[in-house]
């Protein structure tokens, strides 16, 4: 019989864990931290910290910085800020069968958690990571299969963060399982689709999720009670193996581009098309993307804000056709507005495509038809996005979407510092895995415009 989730929380150790799993965190630490630096300039992370400096002032528990910013709250305003500034680029760590994200959660929970306790060696760091990136996703696919709405990414995260916060508040077992109730009942349910339907701030409900953990973990160390967590003892076909394969390994991907991971496989369809056929954006006259049902749902084609690109496809695909990249220059105000990028756009077509849909099941595909100018008719191979495990992105090209997010909000020096102490944070001691929590808290300097 595999361990409960909360025996297997609480007696987990840094030497059970594989070295693909310390793969993926080193991987998630330096692609999180890089998205967290560019997405700490756009007006919802402002947002966000302003309401978490309003509303969640330090008390008993000490205070926690907030990610990319080092103004002090309690944990989980730290957290909640942490959060909806992570989320507020779509270009964080996912997981296609949980149709979702766990790192933009789980990273600014735990380093709130981390700046209370204040000594933490980095492999304490590692244990609680694994913890909430596992319990995160299983408790995401049991609550996928046995809920007819699809929730965002919050509703499950809630569950995994207050599994790993009760650990790192040194939580019995059995509070442990009780924070995972609590964190399950009262983490956010929020439709995903709606989100989706019209775009806003709402984003993927983490900046709900990671707080909500994080207040569970601290109402159990306390007494309260709220086990159990359903998706974590009613749903066994997705814990049987707990502890013997790891989630976070087989499921976790990494994106190359700031926006929905269903716009993904349209993008790399016509940026290779282009490429191959030496094509610039002035030949192309129309373009036909064939996806599954839900992706059809993001169209976007002409997108007023940066949330509204995030949950778009025909304006990324022209965005690609037009410039060959697609990264944080991207969500700019001048790009949404950018007229050659518009009339691609506007002259793109989404087929909704039953067969896709049925094979989008933890995959998602797509395939992409240009006309040219003169008539000619180009298509692309049905294809799954670049960056999950079976096309993983290589540790260049992490390290290169790093720098390219990351270096003109921080300099070139500070990224460059935080990219080599992720490499091998686990293996960091007291003091210089502090170093690394304050690289990843202390104010940045803003310069460039924000996003």
């Amino acid at each position: 019989m595999p361990p409960a989730f909360h025996d297997f929380a609480a007696a987990l150790t840094y030497d059970d864990l594989p070295e693909a799993v310390l793969a993926v965190l080193r991987r998630s630490f330096l692609d999180t931290m890089g998205v967290a630096a560019a997405a700490s300039t756009t007006p919802m992370s402002d947002i966000a910290r302003n309401c978490a400096m309003a509303l969640f002032g330090t008390g008993q528990a000490g205070g926690s910085r907030i990610l990319m910013n080092g103004a002090t709250v309690s944990p989980a305003g730290a957290a909640m800020a942490g959060a909806f500034t992570v989320d507020s680029i779509d270009a964080h760590d996912g997981s296609s069968p949980c149709k979702g994200h766990a790192g933009a959660a789980v990273f600014p929970a735990m380093l709130a958690l981390s700046d209370i306790r204040g000594e933490m060696k980095g492999s304490d760091f590692a244990v609680l990571l694994a913890i909430a990136y596992e319990v995160s996703y299983r408790a995401g696919l049991a609550q996928h299969a046995t809920c007819a709405e699809y929730h965002t990414s919050g509703a499950w995260t809630a569950v995994g963060v207050a599994t790993a916060a009760a650990r790192a508040l040194d939580c019995t077992a059995d509070q442990i399982r009780h924070a995972a109730g609590i964190g399950e009942y009262h983490g956010p349910r929020s439709q995903m689709m709606r989100c989706i339907d019209h775009p806003t701030m709402l984003r993927d409900g983490v900046g709900w999720g990671a707080p909500s953990g994080v207040t569970a973990a601290y109402l159990a160390q306390m007494g309260f009670t709220g086990a159990p967590a359903l998706t974590c003892e009613q749903a066994p076909e997705y814990w049987h193996d707990l502890g013997k394969a790891w989630r976070l390994v087989e499921d976790t991907h990494y994106k190359p581009y700031p926006c929905c991971r269903w716009a993904h496989p349209a993008m790399d369809a016509a940026g290779d098309l282009m490429r191959d056929h030496g094509l610039t954006h002035r030949q192309i006259a129309r373009v036909d993307i064939k996806t599954f049902h839900n992706a059809t749902r993001l169209a976007g084609h002409r997108p007023a804000t940066a949330d509204e690109f995030a949950y778009a496809i025909a304006f990324p695909v022209a965005a690609m056709i037009v410039r060959g990249q697609v990264g944080a220059r991207e969500l700019t105000p001048s790009t949404l507005r950018d007229p050659e990028i518009l009339r691609v756009s506007n002259a793109t077509q989404l087929i909704d495509d039953p067969h896709f849909t049925s094979m989008s099941d933890g995959k998602r595909w797509a395939q992409v038809t240009l006309t040219l100018t003169d008539g000619t008719e180009i298509t692309s191979s049905p294809r799954t996005p670049r960056g999950d495990t079976d096309l993983p992105l290589s540790d260049a090209e992490i390290s290169e979407k790093f720098h390219l997010f990351a270096d003109p909000v921080l300099g070139r020096a500070r990224a460059r510092e935080i990219e080599t102490l992720c490499r091998h944070f686990d293996s960091l001691a007291e003091n210089d895995f502090a170093r690394l929590r304050d690289l990843c808290l202390t104010p940045v300097d803003r310069h460039v415009p924000a996003i």
